[in-house]
């Protein structure tokens, strides 16, 4: 695929109708999974933690934003979580005979949808969906739990940016178990700073 289908549509971006917002488990060190894609050092530790308030969140939400390893990960869950819930699966890769999702070879195809559906409330999911969306100044909110664990090694939930994006915090407290969590607001200025070609999660 050209770099040239992955261009970014302008208008799309800085016209956007809905809001975008990541609510997503951390190590300390800053991984979201194991090099392998394990996570049960998250899940054997989450009932510490209590509520974290991502039910309440998930109220809010019309529309999941997810890459293909996340979509891979919540199959093996054995149940589907997101009923009810419209859910994109940006990937260049994955072909899934799977009415539940819609997949979108380009970032600028998915925001073209999500304007087209009347999208509102956007969870945006996956390492490297959360890094796309960061780094084309699309994310507006960001929640990020943090377990008392340092694992070393694994899928990191940050990567490389076009330029630093300044955040604000708007709340943080402490869970049960000796997890954290803390909620950061994108600053307006990091939002519009991304208008690079970006390749989207295989």
């Amino acid at each position: 695929m050209s770099n040239a289908d992955h261009v970014s549509d302008a208008n799309t971006r800085t016209t956007r109708t809905f809001r975008t917002a990541v609510t997503i488990g951390v190590s300390l060190d800053g991984f979201i999974a194991r090099p392998d894609g394990d996570i049960e050092w998250l899940t054997s530790r989450g009932e510490e933690a209590g509520d974290s308030g991502f039910e309440e969140f998930m109220a809010g939400i019309d529309t999941l934003a997810m890459g293909r390893n996340t979509y891979e990960k919540v199959l093996t869950f054995g149940f589907w979580p997101y009923e009810g819930k419209r859910v994109a699966v940006l990937s260049t890769t994955l072909t899934a005979d799977d009415p539940r999702i819609t997949v979108y070879r380009t970032l600028d195809d998915l925001l073209a949808a999500l304007t087209a559906q009347g999208a509102k409330n956007v969870y945006v999911d996956g390492g490297l969906v959360v890094q796309t969306f960061l780094r084309e100044g699309l994310l507006d909110e960001l929640t990020l739990t943090t377990a008392p664990v340092l694992l070393g090694s694994g899928i990191p939930l940050f990567g490389p940016l076009h330029a630093d994006v300044d955040l604000t915090l708007d709340s943080a407290k402490a869970l049960g178990g000796g997890f954290t969590q803390a909620t950061y607001r994108v600053d307006r200025a990091s939002r519009a700073g991304g208008a690079s070609p970006t390749r989207p999660p295989r």
